[in-house]
């Protein structure tokens, strides 16, 4: 007996769910309860009345096609009753007079579970539709697009993945197709409008079309459109970066209308019109450039009526209100009355245009950025419009309706990123969405009554392949998900595209890096983002990524032949070169740091960051020009290493790294004893240590012999936690208690008598505080006339041998010339005893 198949099925734990929007009805395997779709003997049919809509026409044949691409035979598309057979398959929708109708009056299927429903399917197997025919599966619509989601459903339950083309994902070839009785729909969409935007599309989604479809046109827009059925989503903001739309190609409007698809514009493009609409029409009516309504409002109204007229017979989804041209505010001094007449004037034009009420065609006001402040300050709109809520272009939801009022009638929607243009940093390049994020927000959303309208800014579309799959799967029922099974989606998405063998490993990959891309975005990730100094910082985050890269690069191995180029897509390519990023940005660290030591080790970095950025152009290529024949070129030009400001450039700018010649390696310097004393020039430390805010400076022919050492700028106190210091290696031969003298250039108490105050230590002892000049009164005397400031210190060393002299500063303006240690044989000297010898 046949039985209702629900979404889910729930095991003891409560979160199991399906990739698909229905349990599994095709089988490989022979039994009882199951219809022969294909075997070697027999044919499949498809059966669908004659006139049938020509969007429901594509699709069937689409699912031709993919039955012919899993079972090497192409099913014949009939539309006469007579001489049918099984294997056999009717399409159609309810209400149109077809042969569902038919089977509906004959209660072969239940018209109540598909009249006056919106966008749902049910697939089953009927008894004796037609003479001849035994049995058949019926792919009943409740209108157009659920006849068509019915249809995707079956190509992707056969074996098709709807990435098939946008990811090169192989059909595995089968023999034998058999269905699996019972009734099987998922329902009702959730969400009433769900689709994508493909935004910032320059160069690489833009270049991609050029170079594979001549432009951004009809037959690029054919192949998006086909994913977005298959995805079961409904809904478009075109391209538009110099685009327009409907002006591009004549063509791409009735295709949109054909297939199905709903036509929007993006959140400030109004009236059906591209912006690249307006700038052509200025143009070719020699009008001047004034997006201003309230100084050019004529030509505006007439520029939108025009948008509307284009458009009239086709279904879309109306974007009214106003921003400034090029999307950005209107100005300081846009009021909120100005805008409420905006659309006031923009709902006479819909139905002059549409000869129906505004309220009958179906209209979006996007509070993007500024315009949330008007709303916020009282701006509304009629009841019927979509107020559509917008994130932060960073995945974080701004705004939420007040569930203690009343909601607005005309619903609400949600405008969210996966890409972004604009500051901090364009993100443009590569997936930083984890689906446990985009679950929250949208979570939070639909739970605060946001389902009539859900679209996301996804870029060039690839590489957003999962996050796009998972954002149109939720907006069909977002229900389905929750905290729990999110990593169980992704193997069921893993296992879709590839197979069930390696799925859970793929899975954990796409899972780690779009986590490790949401801590920085690639373009924002730099040499300076993660700590080099505390807590291991740096090292960590890039043996995380090295260690998922080798483990992408280990699976590629065992990947067959046929899902090499789909994983190179979907997996490898993001992970490899992310990971390459991270070497080359850490590389960028290590050289500078043991650059500003005058390491030769800063060297090896040094090349390191060349091999790599190299590196980053080897796989764009291998992107670009060699997976799958060559057939994503540019798909990968997206800079994203040398931004100079929020903006991208052109090209990827490789960092600039210093290299340390021989000559410029400091030889280690230890100081001998001899004679009784040893002489130190101050230029001649072994170590520094500095800070970002406070460095060392070596002033040459500074003082009275050789140079000064002095810490600038000159104004930047040291913090507590601030060390800075020159360290002196020295080997003594004697031991015992010995006099430091610091021969320091005669800076005055200048910070109001307090004294210039510096620490002193030989290893790990103690440090003293000396405060050299807090006394000065202002007396003319010795410090004067020698030009020098002697200061003296007692400390005690232990055992003969190598010790470090530690001299810290604790104010700025001290400089040091010259430091002399007495073990017993310094002589009185004007200048202080000449240098001693260092070892070699």
């Amino acid at each position: 007996m046949n039985h209702l198949k629900i979404f889910f099925l729930v095991t003891l734990l409560g979160f199991s769910l399906q990739i698909t929007a229905t349990e599994p009805f095709i089988s490989t395997e022979k039994k009882n309860e199951n219809i022969v779709l294909k075997e070697k003997a027999l044919n499949l049919s498809i059966f669908t009345n004659s006139g049938i809509d020509q969007g429901i026409m594509r699709a069937v044949k689409n699912l031709q096609t993919d039955f012919q691409k899993v079972t090497g035979e192409q099913p014949v598309i009939l539309d006469q009753a007579s001489g049918l057979q099984s294997p056999l398959i009717i399409i159609g929708t309810v209400g149109t007079k077809s042969v569902v109708d038919d089977l509906i009056r004959q209660n072969q299927l239940d018209g109540k579970a598909l009249t006056w429903k919106r966008e749902k399917y049910i697939i089953q197997n009927v008894s004796n539709p037609f003479p001849g025919v035994s049995e058949a599966i019926v792919i009943a619509g409740s209108d157009k697009r659920g006849t068509i989601y019915g249809i995707y459903e079956m190509s992707q339950q056969i074996g098709v993945s709807p990435w098939y083309y946008w990811a090169d994902v192989p059909v595995e070839k089968k023999d034998n197709l058999y269905f699996k009785k019972g009734i099987y729909t998922d329902g009702e969409p959730a969400v009433e409008y769900r689709g994508i935007f493909l935004n910032d599309e320059e160069p690489s989604l833009g270049g991609w079309a050029r170079a594979t479809f001549g432009g951004v046109k009809s037959k690029f827009y054919e192949k998006v459109f086909e994913l977005i059925l298959r995805l079961k989503g409904n809904y478009i903001w075109p391209a538009m970066w110099g685009k327009a739309f409907y002006d591009d190609d004549a063509l791409s409007g009735p295709l949109a209308n054909e297939m199905g698809i709903v036509m929007g514009t993006s959140h400030h493009e109004p009236m059906a019109l591209a912006q690249t609409d307006w700038h052509r029409y200025i143009k070719k009516n020699n009008l001047p450039n004034v997006w201003d309504y309230a100084k050019n409002a004529e030509v505006l109204q007439k520029f939108w009526k025009s948008g509307l007229e284009r458009s009239k017979n086709w279904e879309k989804l109306v974007t009214v209100g106003m921003r400034g041209d090029g999307d950005e505010a209107m100005g300081e001094g846009t009021n909120i009355s100005l805008l409420e007449k905006i659309v006031k004037d923009q709902r006479k034009i819909i139905a002059e245009v549409t000869g129906k009420k505004a309220e009958k065609t179906p209209q979006v006001w996007a509070l993007y950025k500024e315009v949330q402040d008007y709303y916020d300050k009282g701006m509304r709109v009629p009841d019927d419009v979509i107020l559509l809520f917008c994130d932060d272009n960073w995945g974080n939801v701004r705004k939420l309706p007040d569930l203690s009022k009343p909601l607005h009638k005309g619903g609400y929607g949600i405008y969210y990123h996966f890409d972004y243009v604009g500051g901090p940093r364009n993100s443009k390049w590569i997936n930083i969405s984890p689906i446990q994020r985009v679950w929250e927000q949208m979570n939070l959303s639909y739970e605060h009554k946001v389902d009539k309208l859900w679209v996301v800014n996804v870029g060039d579309l690839k590489p957003m392949e999962f996050p796009i799959s998972f954002f149109l799967e939720m907006a069909w029922n977002p229900k389905q998900f929750n905290a729990k099974n999110l990593l169980e989606y992704t193997e069921k998405w893993a296992a879709q595209q590839f197979d069930t063998k390696h799925a859970g490993e793929i899975a954990r990959m796409i899972n780690l890096y779009s986590k490790y891309n949401k801590r920085v975005t690639p373009e924002t990730l730099d040499s300076k983002t993660y700590s080099l100094e505390n807590y291991h910082e740096f090292e960590t985050v890039l043996n995380d990524y090295r260690a998922l890269a080798v483990e992408a690069l280990r699976l590629k191995e065992q990947i067959p032949a046929e899902y090499q180029d789909a994983y190179y897509q979907l997996v490898l390519y993001p992970i490899d070169a992310c990971s390459n990023l991270y070497e080359m940005y850490y590389a960028v660290a290590k050289n500078r740091e043991l650059a500003a030591k005058k390491d030769p080790e800063a060297n090896f970095y040094a090349d390191k960051v060349k091999a790599c950025f190299e590196r980053n152009a080897y796989l764009d290529h291998q992107y670009n020009n060699v997976i799958a024949g060559g057939k994503w070129k540019h798909m990968m030009d997206q800079m994203r290493i040398g931004y100079k400001s929020w903006a991208d450039g052109k090209e990827n700018i490789m960092p600039e790294v210093t290299y340390i010649s021989e000559a410029e390696v400091p030889k280690e310097k230890v100081f001998q004893e001899k004679e009784g004393y040893v002489s130190i020039e101050a230029e001649n430390f072994a170590r520094q240590q500095q800070s970002d805010r406070i460095h060392w400076e070596v002033i040459p022919d500074f003082g009275k012999t050789k140079s000064g050492v002095t810490t600038f700028p000159q104004n930047a106190y040291p913090k507590i936690d601030e060390n800075i210091w020159l360290e002196y290696d020295i080997n003594f031969e004697s031991k015992g208690e010995f006099e430091v003298e610091l021969l320091l250039a005669p800076t005055l108490n200048f910070n109001h008598n307090k004294g210039l105050r510096y620490e002193i230590s030989f290893d790990d002892q103690p440090a003293q505080v000396v405060n050299f000049n807090g006394h000065y009164k202002g007396e003319l005397g010795k410090w004067q006339s020698e030009h020098i400031i002697k200061s003296v210190t007692k400390h005690s060393v232990p055992q003969s041998g190598k010790h470090t002299l530690r001299f810290r500063v604790l104010e700025p303006g001290i400089v040091l010339e010259k430091i002399l240690i007495n073990t017993g044989g310094l002589k009185p000297s004007y200048l202080g005893a000449p240098e001693s010898e260092m070892l070699h």
